[in-house]
C-alpha cells in the first residue's frame, strides 16, 4: 500500500545551524562528533560516507539522524560496536536533548561519531555513556535554529493605500515580505505563524484597516530559519 503524504502537525521546531565538530577523549579513546543538518536521509547518509572518506583510519564511524518537523523519520547504526551500544544512545541524545526548558524538538540533524580506539576496552555500559555524550555535548555547544512554518498571504490594495497599509501593517508585527505592483492593484505579500490563532487575529487586523476591503489571498506555507 502506498504511502500517502500528511502534512505536519508541528508549527515549530529545532535545529542545528550547518556543521558543528565536538572532540573528547576516554581512556585515551577519541569520540570525534560531527553534527551536520540535514533534511532529507540522503543527506544525512551523505555525512556517513564524507567522514568515511576524511577519517578513513578511525574503526568506527557510528551514526544517527532524526528528521522532519514531526521526527518522523529516526535511524541509527552501531557501525561494528557492540549492538545498542552507540548509535539508539546517539539517537537517544538527539531526540531526549531539550532545546528550551521541558520541551524536546529537536530534528533535521544528521550526527556521526568518529572513534579512534585507544587500546583500553570500555565495557558495553562505558560505551553507552561514551557515544551519548559525545553527541550530548557537540550538541550543547552547537548554535541551534527554529524553524517555523509560515502562512503565506497576499494583501490586496488599491496603488494610492499601498503604503499606509504595509507601514500599517509592519507596525502590528506582521512580517511583510514585499510588495508586487500590478495594473489594477497592489498586492502585499505576508507571512505569519501558521496557528489559527495568529492567522484570524491578522484577518481581524486586515478587515479594520481596510475598512472592511478584499480579504487576503492564501498563497500556501513554507518553513523558515528565526534564528
Amino acid at each position: 500500500m502506498e504511502d500517502v503524504p500528511h502534512p505536519s502537525h508541528a508549527s515549530s521546531y529545532t535545529t542545528i545551524a550547518g556543521e558543528h565538530r565536538h572532540e573528547i577523549e576516554i581512556k585515551r579513546s577519541r569520540f570525534i562528533a560531527v553534527l551536520r543538518r540535514a533534511e532529507t536521509e540522503e543527506e544525512a547518509r551523505s555525512l556517513v560516507t564524507d567522514l568515511r572518506r576524511e577519517f578513513h583510519d578511525a574503526r568506527h564511524h557510528c551514526s544517527a539522524f532524526v528528521l522532519g518537523p514531526d521526527r518522523a523519520v529516526q535511524r541509527s547504526n552501531d557501525d561494528g560496536e557492540p549492538s545498542g551500544t552507540a548509535g539508539i544512545p546517539m539517537l537517544e541524545a538527539l531526540i531526549k536533548r531539550e532545546t528550551a526548558p521541558g520541551v524536546t524538538d529537536l530534528s533535521d540533524v544528521a550526527a556521526v561519531v568518529v572513534r579512534y580506539f585507544g587500546g583500553i576496552l570500555l565495557g558495553a555500559g562505558g560505551l553507552v555513556r561514551a557515544y551519548s555524550e559525545s553527541v550530548s555535548q557537540a550538541v550543547a555547544t552547537a548554535e541551534l535554529v527554529q524553524r517555523r512554518r509560515m502562512r503565506l498571504f497576499a494583501a490586496p490594495t488599491m496603488h494610492a493605500d499601498a503604503g499606509r497599509l504595509e507601514n500599517d501593517l509592519r507596525a502590528s508585527g506582521t512580517v511583510v515580505l514585499g510588495s508586487d505592483y500590478g495594473a489594477a492593484d497592489v498586492r502585499i505579500r505576508l507571512a505569519l505563524e501558521d496557528t489559527p490563532e495568529v492567522i484570524e487575529r491578522f484577518r481581524e487586523r486586515l478587515a479594520a484597516l481596510t475598512s472592511g476591503g478584499p480579504a487576503p489571498i492564501e498563497l500556501g506555507t513554507e518553513w523558515v530559519d528565526r534564528g
